[in-house]
């Protein structure tokens, strides 16, 4: 692997991030371990890598314009399969090419093109394959070796997708959401001839709001045992589930925040991943033991780990100040991308603030060199709306930081990492109940003199971009500039465009569809508040992204530009975001013009 990257002595630190050649955390092949798959973005564009530990040797096995991220190796080590979209339009279906090099082939010919919904590759090459589309819903097929036509084995309306194959691959695992709740899911283990052989349903048909999340088959013949996460205590948690007796195996791990584990490849053991408070830390469960014993990583927090044969674990970890590295317990670095490394930021301060909901967690970041404060400070609001800011490394929070501003996220409700409550309490009151969340943090760095109060910038992408366009239009007097990234503009239209498994979430958010609720659409949609904007707002969206697509965003700039508001939109040729790097440092560069060029001097 070779970096395209070119670093010269003028280059501000804040590109140098973007720039920076990194790696992601190498998956590998169950039954060739030495053989592994990773992301990088050494050409200046992200795309999967194969790399092979016995000889040493890396190669690039995708080369497209706008970048690929979706990919995984067959059991064997001999395939690499990756999903093939249109320019980040997430609408496609898998290739293979072998993992030594040469031509890519359709991996499952006779099905046509759909979003991808899951995936599990057997020992003897066949496929288990779950697609979504708006016509069909939910499918899972049957593609095997032979050639023979793919089989349906489930088909729903609702969402649904492929969690795993059994070791033997006779039982695949389903998550399923046919009670109608997108939130929480119910499971179904299937024989690959369709039949249920299990089910798992701790919604009781839709009635209570508990989900069940598939974290994999133990990986020994015949072992019938599926490690399962569910909220049964309030938070997400491991079980083992044996679908063949239906015994449910309780695990002794009493850690706060949410916690998820995979299998040690010899199934003895779990390796835990344990997020809390906006960091994340490993452990190994010995389940016969029944102990916990603690990975020792450094304070910050691990993106992503996997338990090697030979006992050790890999991981990617990162802190807001220092870059990511993928690390093993064995000692010292994984896996070194080429070229230079990127520069540190400002470490995270956490900050705790009495909300109309409970206790808010934020993260703020002030400048370093930049004097006292009180300073410019941006709102950067995560997406998701199910995810959570963390104590990890970020470009752009740190390129706002090199130029005197302080940046604050906030975990607001329906953040992840605060238990379930947390998660689920923004039903129905989509969007407003953030925008409290925030205003809350908000007053709290006005009050301790951290932030400038008439140079507060709202910022976002995705869901953090839909709440900065309700937050511009809901609390106009607060927000000098905002910056929208790939937002939800005008939330019926948007409803009506975007992909399917994204409206059953919708209904489930709302209540219903928008003829079904239209009083919670409308309190809830950036649109209905357009004509109260009054700062500056910078919207960029991608032409070809089905989350969040353009239609809706171009009925909001028309709203905005009807009546002559400060306004730039900027259009790109790519899907819910870019994995160009030139492409996001060309944004994020507009963004920072922007918001200096409106923001009070």
């Amino acid at each position: 692997m070779t970096s395209d990257s070119v670093m010269t002595p003028d280059m501000p630190d804040w590109e140098k991030r973007f720039r920076a050649p990194r790696v992601g955390l190498p998956d590998w092949a169950e039954d060739a371990p030495d053989r592994s798959l990773f992301v990088s973005n050494a050409t200046g564009t992200f795309e999967i890598y194969a790399w092979d530990r016995a000889t040493g040797g890396q190669r690039q096995a995708t080369d497209r314009p706008n970048g690929t991220t979706d990919g995984t190796l067959s059991p064997d080590g001999e395939w690499i399969w990756w999903f093939s979209d249109t320019d980040g339009d997430e609408f496609g279906t898998w290739v293979r090419q072998p993992f030594a090099g040469g031509p890519d082939e359709p991996a499952t010919p006779g099905l046509a093109p759909s979003y991808p919904a899951g995936l599990a590759i057997g020992r003897d090459g066949t496929a288990v394959v779950g697609r979504s589309t708006d016509e069909d819903g939910s499918t899972v097929h049957v593609v095997r070796p032979d050639g023979s036509a793919p089989t349906v084995i489930y088909r729903h309306r609702e969402s649904a997708g492929v969690g795993d194959l059994s070791r033997d691959g006779t039982l695949v695992a389903v998550e399923h959401t046919e009670h109608g709740d997108a939130m929480h899911s119910a499971l179904r283990v299937l024989a690959l001839d369709g039949s249920t052989v299990a089910e798992l349903d701790d919604t009781r048909g839709g009635t209570e709001e508990l989900g069940l999340e598939v974290l994999g088959f133990a990986p020994v013949v015949g072992d019938t045992r599926l490690l399962v996460g569910h909220q049964r205590r309030g938070r997400w948690e491991p079980m083992v589930w044996d679908v063949a007796t239906g015994a449910e195996q309780e695990l002794a791990i009493d850690l706060p925040g949410d916690v998820s584990a995979e299998w040690y490849p010899d199934g003895s053991a779990l390796l835990v991943a344990h997020s809390f408070e906006a960091r994340s830390e490993l452990w190994r469960y010995d389940l016969a033991a029944r102990e916990l014993v603690r990975v020792d990583t450094p304070p910050g927090s691990v993106s992503g780990a996997t338990a090697r044969p030979d006992g050790t674990v890999e991981y990617l970890w990162s802190s807001a100040a220092e870059p990511s590295t993928v690390r093993s317990t064995a000692g010292g670095t994984v896996l070194d991308p080429p070229g230079f490394r990127a520069p540190g930021s400002v470490p995270v301060e956490d900050v705790w603030v009495e909300g109309p909901g409970g206790r808010i967690h934020a993260l703020a970041q002030r400048p370093a060199g930049h004097g006292e404060g009180p300073f410019p400070t941006v709102f950067e609001i995560h997406g998701g709306p199910t995810w959570h800011d963390s104590d990890a490394f970020a470009s752009a929070p740190a390129a706002w930081l090199d130029h005197g501003f302080a940046v604050v996220r906030v975990n607001y409700r329906g953040s992840t990492g605060y238990g379930r409550e947390w998660t689920d309490a923004l039903k129905h009151r989509v969007g407003l109940i953030e925008l409290e969340d925030i205003a809350a943090v908000r007053e709290w760095a006005v009050a301790s003199g951290l932030a400038d109060p008439a140079r507060l910038v709202l910022s976002g992408g995705s869901w953090g971009g839909y709440l900065t366009l309700l937050g511009l239009g809901t609390q106009p007097g607060a927000w000098a500039v905002g910056l929208a990234a790939v937002p939800v503009a005008d939330y019926v239209t948007a409803y009506h465009d975007e992909m399917e498994a994204l409206k059953a979430l919708d209904r489930t958010l709302f209540g219903g569809a928008p003829e079904e609720v239209p009083e919670r659409f409308e309190a809830s949609s950036p649109l209905t508040y357009v004509d109260a904007v009054q700062a500056p707002v910078h919207i960029a969206a991608g032409v070809n992204d089905p989350r969040c697509p353009i239609r809706q965003i171009d009925n909001y700039v028309d709203r905005l530009a009807a009546r002559g508001a400060v306004h730039e939109v900027y259009r790109y040729d790519a899907g819910h975001g870019s994995l160009v790097v030139e492409e996001r440092i060309k944004q994020v560069r507009m963004e920072l013009e922007f918001a200096l060029k409106h923001l009070p001097h």
